[in-house]
This record gives structure tokens, sequence and C-alpha cells, in this order.
């Protein structure tokens, strides 16, 4: 041991020998003291009880056995500065932590007078407990002593004291045994430079995991606002015209085919007849404008069909129940009373089917499936079309993917090949090859995947192809499809399946949202991808409407995308970063896009020296809690700044110093200023 308490400071050896004093033992803590050259005073910097004891009970005692020794005092714990509020560090001591400290049992009795500074230790600490270095600097003023700072967790500082507690004693013996040549060049303590705190890290942006195809699953299950029924051996099976358009052209020729009769018009009128909206008498203009616009787009439909069987009866409802599975599908509905022109009646239908397997088509109205008397495309299917198999490709058509086991691969393949869908037909070829069959199917899914984001885009919401409501913004209107709006958002379902006037409007009234910033929700509703040219006002925009609609995912990946755009401005044109971040901030916690305000309060913080100078009434118009945190929370802190001048001042005295004495005539000065031969 004492082979390594060997150390060389301003090329002197010395051994380095440490003893604490007894605890409670007074009559025998005098005998510690007794030949000792330094004195170590320390206390806690979290603790103000304890710095208090050093100047009222420990600097006593030390003058009494140690009138002459020097004394260090010695700030402990400094990591505490900064790691009070780590999360990360408080969990790994959570138990046995110097945060959660308890009551000593004697300490009350023993210092009455620091009764309520005691009292204060059972709680976890918090910004004001931590002392300010200045306070420690003015104690150590007080009993002339030296000052500094050290961590044992962090090891800041140790090395360093050490040096100048050797210091402090070699300049002690050098005071009384000036004729020691190596003492000679022995440096007085030095000053220790301000401890800075490292700068705070930035938590890293989380985007909630995308659930997309979970949702398009709900849209195939839920089959709400269907309008189309495929029905085979007596079972129908809801979907959506215009899904089914979109990803599969066999489909989109035979729905989108003009017809002219009679029938047609009938159809219309009923529908029309179902879907009024119950708005007020004051919007009655703003409705016309709407309806028109909704006429515009509404696509022509071919005939009608009646249920005989009243809706609101047993029969009816056993025929109109959506299911999923083949053994407990709804069945087709009995006796059905035909109009006089039907799809099947057309030629250019009849063209169309000769390539599908269906055998006839018609138009119908049904109570039974949710669309509150909503016409809908009836299809039957040839025998060779299993039920299963029919549900099995519309499940791929929705969502990419195949219960194999619901049927014989065979019967899959079929459908699919009568349909005319490729990528079904691939897929089902590929489970067949034992050797990389499942890598190419699941290219085959991505692949796919990819191209039903893009022609829902193209085909659904940018032709507005089969859309079903109409929504009047304050400057357009946007059309969509009630199913995929109450698959992908909750507020839309919500609003469309309940009893609100919404749910059977034509028109949905939606205040305070621009067309363009609603057609880009939409998009990402659709693709679930948001544009990549947006300015940051159309960002925050959208992040509002994503608030309002209850849409945390759309609302980080606006996030995401500030962030990154803001990140990369401030290496370029910092000052313009720092006015973004200034205007952002509130905004972005009003709409709930904590991350980003986050991220704001952090680029304010880190650069709050310069932004406070250069933008201080942008700085002074937050919402005061706002800048209560800055003023908490920037970086470097108050305190360091405070330290660097008090630090910088003193360098500049002693540099002037040592300055003076070496242009000194004094012949005793020449001596001192060569320089110190080393020791052997």
């Amino acid at each position: 041991v004492l082979e390594r308490s060997w150390e060389v400071v301003d090329s002197v050896s010395v051994s380095l020998r440490l003893w604490d004093t007894f605890g409670d033992h007074d009559k025998d803590r005098r005998f510690a003291y007794g030949r000792s050259d330094v004195v170590l005073l320390c206390f806690s910097i979290a603790n103000e009880a304890s710095l208090i004891h050093c100047k009222t009970v420990w600097y006593p005692e030390i003058r009494r056995f140690c009138p002459d020794t020097p004394i260090i005092l010695v700030g402990c714990k400094n990591d505490l500065r900064h790691m009070y509020r780590d999360e990360e560090f408080l969990s790994l001591c959570r138990d046995r932590s110097p945060f959660y400290r308890g009551n000593h049992p004697c300490a009350s009795c023993r210092f009455p007078e620091f009764g309520r500074l005691l009292s204060l230790c059972g709680r976890p600490l918090r910004v004001f407990d931590i002392l300010p270095p200045e306070k420690g600097r003015a104690v150590a003023f007080e009993i002339g002593a030296c000052y500094y700072e050290t961590s044992v967790l962090t090891l800041y500082g140790v090395s360093e004291l050490f040096e100048n507690v050797i210091r402090a004693a070699l300049v002690s013996r050098k005071q009384h045994h000036f004729w020691m040549t190596n003492l000679k060049h022995v440096l007085s303590p030095q000053l220790q430079a301000p401890f800075c705190p490292p700068m705070p890290e930035l938590g890293e942006l989380v985007v909630p995991p995308s659930q997309f195809e979970e949702h398009m699953e709900v849209l195939f299950n839920a089959q709400a606002y269907t309008d189309a029924i495929f029905v085979s051996e007596g079972v129908g099976i809801p979907s959506h015209r215009w899904l089914l358009a979109a990803m599969c052209s066999a489909f989109q020729q035979l729905f989108t085919c003009n017809i002219e009769n009679q029938s047609l018009e009938e159809a219309e009128s009923v529908s029309d007849a179902s879907m009024e909206s119950s708005l007020d008498s004051s919007q009655e203009s703003e409705n016309g404008d709407a309806e028109q616009a909704t006429a515009e787009r509404q696509l022509p439909l071919h005939s009608l069909f009646r249920l005989t069987v009243p809706y609101g009866s047993e029969s009816a409802v056993t025929n109109c129940v959506p299911v999923q599975h083949r053994d407990s599908c709804q069945g087709y509905p009995e006796g059905v009373e035909q109009a006089s022109g039907s799809l099947a009646a057309c030629p250019a239908v009849v063209q169309n089917l000769n390539h599908l397997p269906f055998t006839a088509a018609d138009v119908g109205q049904c109570e039974g499936l949710g669309h509150r008397g909503g016409l809908v495309v009836v299809l039957a299917a040839q025998a060779v079309v299993t039920p299963a198999a029919l549900q099995e490709c519309l499940r791929f058509l929705y969502t990419g993917r195949v219960d194999l086991t619901a049927c014989p691969v065979a019967e899959i393949q079929e459908a699919a090949s009568l349909i005319n869908v490729p990528e079904l037909m691939a897929y089902t070829n590929n489970t067949r090859i034992q050797e990389g069959g499942e890598t190419r199917n699941t290219e085959l899914v991505e692949n796919f995947l990819k191209k039903r984001r893009s022609r829902l885009k193209d085909v659904c919401l940018n032709e507005g192809l089969f859309s079903d409501v109409l929504f009047q913004l304050d400057d357009g209107f946007c059309s969509a499809h009630r199913a995929l709006l109450m698959a992908r958002c909750d507020m839309m379902a919500a609003m469309f399946r309940g009893d609100f006037r919404e749910s059977s409007a034509k028109v949905v009234h939606f205040p305070g949202a621009r067309r363009e910033c609603f057609e880009r929700l939409l998009t990402y509703l659709y693709t679930d991808c948001v544009s990549d040219i947006m300015s940051t006002n159309e960002c925050l925009d959208l992040i509002e409407l994503a608030n309002r609609l209850c849409l945390p995912r759309l609302i980080c990946l606006m996030e995401q995308k500030v962030i990154s755009e803001l990140t990369a401005l401030s290496s370029k044109d910092a000052d313009a970063a720092h006015v973004l971040a200034l205007t952002l901030l509130e905004p972005s916690q009003i709409h709930n896009a904590d991350q980003l305000a986050d991220w704001c309060l952090h680029h304010i913080a880190i650069n709050h020296e310069y932004i406070k100078q250069q933008h201080k009434a942008l700085l002074r118009s937050l919402h005061p809690e706002n800048q209560a945190y800055l003023n908490q929370n920037q970086w470097p802190p108050t305190w360091y700044n405070k330290e660097m001048q008090v630090y910088e001042r003193f360098s500049r005295v002693n540099r002037y110093k040592t300055k003076a004495k070496k242009l000194s005539f004094c012949p005793f000065s020449f001596r001192s200023s060569k320089a110190p031969k080393q020791l052997p």
C-alpha cells in the first residue's frame, strides 16, 4: 500500500497517506488530527446542512487541534448537478439511492438547530437542493481555505484535488523550511476550472409502427358500407366496389360500364331519398353547391331489385348479416323481384361477364348491411367458384394475404384464374414449390402492397371512383369512401357509425380545414404515406388536423419531417433555425406534438445565451412556464457561466502577478526566473 502512495508533484516526490476522523467518538477524534500536513473538509453539494456543519462544527474543531494546518474545502457528489434528473441513473439506484434518503435517527437530537434542513432529507432531490459553487466558495473564503469539487462516480476533479492538496502541504512546509531547495519551485494550489455539465441528450424520436395492414384487415372483416355482394351457392359475401375496381382491372371494367335505362333513374331517386341529410335550414345555400358537386361525382347505377321479405323480419335479418367464414356466410336473399332492366341484359355487361366467373349482375337496395337503404351490386358466381375460394380471392385483394387452410389451394387458384388476379395465381403456384416458394411469395406480396397503395391513391382518391361521401371544407370539396375512413380513423368511425347526421349525409361539413391540407390527410389514410414536398407551416397545419382526428402516427411522421428539416437548417442557417424553433414551440404543444415541442425546447435551451441576445422579443413572448423551463434547463447553466467569469478573472490576475514577478529588478527574482532543474 505504501509503495502505491508515492506521487510526484512539481518535481517533488511525496507519500500521500489518508485517514478519516472518528465519527461519533468526540474524545478520540483529537488523535486523528495529530501531525497532519493538510486537512480535507468535505461536504455534499446536495445537502446544505453538511456545508453549514463544515463552518459551525468541523472548522472550529480543526482549528482547535490544528491551528496552522492548511484546509481544503471539498464539495463531493459533483455529478448530482446534472444526474439528479437522469431517469436511467435513478432507476439503477432506486432502492438505495442517495436521492431518497431517510432521516438519521440521531440527527435531530445531535443537531436540533438544523431540524428544518434535516426534515428535507426524506424526499427526492429537487433543483433548489443543489448548492451552487458560489456558496461553497463563499464558505471557503470565510475559513481561509481553497475550494474544489469532485465526483467519485465520474472521477471529475479527483486527481486534480490530490495534486493541489500536496501543493498546499508543500507550500506550508516551505514557509517553515525555506532553506529546502527542492521546494523552491512548488506552485501554489491552482484554480479548478468550473465543471460544465454534459449537454443534455435529446431522446430518440419514436414513430409508432404502421397499422395499415391491420386496418385493411378490419376493412375486409367489418364490411361497413359495402356496395357489392358476391353470391356463390346461396352464400353472399359483401365487398366494396371501389377497392375491387382499383385492384383488379376486370372488376373495374365491370363496375364502370355505362348503361342507360329507366331503372337507373329510379335507383338514383331511391338512393337520394335514403341519403338525405338533416342539415339546418341556414345551410341550404351551402348544400346546393355541395349537392351539385356530389352529382358531378355520381357514377351511373344500372338496375334495381327489391327484397320481397320486409326489412326487420327474422328472415331479412338472417339474409343480411355480414359474416367472415364459409359456414356462417349470409344467404342470398330469396324472392327477389328483378326490375325490367338489369346489368346482365346489357350487351356490354354480358361481354364482361363472359370473361368473369359470374352469371348475372343486378343492382338492388339492401337495409341490412348498414347502408341505411343504400344500393348494392349483386353478382352471382358460377358453380365452379366455391364461397370459400371466392372469399380468399377477395381477402387477397384487400390485404395481400390468403388463408390456405380455408379451402384447397386448387380452388383458390381456379377462382383467381377465372377472376384474372395474376398476383394470386403466382402466389398459389409458389406455395406448391418447396424450395424458394416462401421467398418468392414474400417479394410478391411486397410488390402487391406497393401496387395497392398506388392504385388506391390514383383510382380511389384522385379520381374519386365510387366515392360515397363529400367533405365540404373552407375552400372546396373532397370526396372519400366512408368504409376506408372508418377503418383508418377512430374519429371517422364514431362519426359514420353512430346516430350522427353525418352517417347518412351525402355532404359532411368540415369547418376549420383547407382543401390542400385535407387532401394530404386523405393521402395518408389511403396510402399510409405523407408527401415529401411540404413547408413547415403546411406540416403544422397537418399536425393540427391530425390531432383533431386523433391520428398519433401521422403526428409523429410530421414531427419527424419537421425535425429533420430543422436539423438540416441549423447546420446551414442557425439563426433561421432558432426563429423557427421559437415559432413552432407553443403551437406544437397546443396540438400535442410532444416530440417536436421537446426538440424545440432542447434546441432553445442549448442555444439560450445566443437567442437571448439576438431574439429577446421572441423569447419573452413565450408562455411563462416555457420561460421558466428554459431558465432552469439552459445549457451551459447560469451558474456555470458565472463560475467561468470568476475563473477567467482570477486567471488573468494570476497571469499578471506572474508576469510582474518576472519583470521585477530584485536580484532574487532573476534567480527564481531561471528554469528549474530536473531532480533525479
